[in-house]
């Protein structure tokens, strides 16, 4: 009895070493490991959008159960890994991945399926962590850190609002029969265009659309605006090593020293 309680002390502390050299590691295996996990993710995020848009299907039940699998591994390993295992369970991040590892195996616990496909796309926020992880590895994500970030926003704000507007909808709505009809809506009332085509209905509805007009147009215009004329230009300081600048800067922030920032006019 002894040698097996010492034996799986010993499992368990080899466990937790390689779980805490996978996901933290500075190690080749270790920052390897993570890459791969990176495309995973990704691969996870496109396949929850993607699926969004199509019917439900056999092979993407399958595909569901293996996902679920998968995200149960990963998140156990995060959890032997971490030193603050409550800390990390109570993290939005960890708390989205257990709702949506509850929905890909216990799928009426959720009901509607409508809501159940947008709660599993909602991983879409994990691209906000495969980016941090690439701006360390990359200088083009680092480089580009405030474009990237803000078209990040961009996409997560209208597929948010989308999928508001989906799961509201879709058993009222005749206009709104799928996510399509959905994200045609937002885009056209975020953009200002409003065909008229496809309106909101109800109570529940037309406060939904106000909410997106006050909120949502004046966000989107941001949000654009910042991707294309971004409000920071990186420009080392040559006396303090800063790099963001605004765009019209004449001396640096930190040190006061005098700049030479190449522009082509004011904006």
């Amino acid at each position: 009895m002894t040698s097996m309680k010492a034996s799986f002390r010993d499992f368990f502390a080899a466990t937790k070493a390689f779980c805490r050299e996978f996901f933290y590691g500075t190690s080749e295996r270790g920052v390897r490991g993570r890459y791969i996990m990176l495309a995973i993710d990704t691969a996870i995020v496109l396949y929850f959008i993607v699926t969004t848009f199509l019917q439900f299907d056999t092979w993407m039940a399958i595909t569901d159960r293996i996902i679920g699998v998968y995200m149960i591994v990963e998140l156990s390993g995060r959890i032997i890994a971490d030193s603050d295992k409550m800390g990390l369970l109570s993290r939005p991040l960890a708390l989205l991945d257990i709702a949506i590892i509850v929905s890909l195996f216990i799928p009426d616990v959720f009901g509607n399926l409508a809501f159940l496909r947008v709660v599993r796309a909602m991983r879409v926020f994990r691209s906000y962590y495969v980016t941090k992880q690439l701006k360390q590895h990359f200088r083009f994500f680092s480089r580009n850190e405030e474009i990237i970030y803000s078209a990040l926003n961009l996409m997560v704000f209208i597929f948010v609002v989308t999928a508001f507007v989906f799961v509201l909808q879709q058993e009222v709505n005749p206009g709104i029969n799928d996510y399509v009809d959905a994200l045609y809506f937002t885009i056209t009332t975020l953009t200002t265009t409003g065909f008229g085509d496809v309106i909101l209905v109800g109570s529940q509805g037309r406060l939904l659309a106000v909410v997106v007009m006050i909120v949502g147009v004046a966000l989107f215009i941001r949000l654009v605006q910042t991707i294309f004329r971004p409000t920071k230009i990186r420009y080392e300081c040559p006396q303090c090593g800063l790099t963001r600048h605004d765009l019209d800067a004449v001396h640096c922030k930190h040190c006061g020293h005098e700049l030479h920032i190449r522009t082509e006019g004011v904006y």
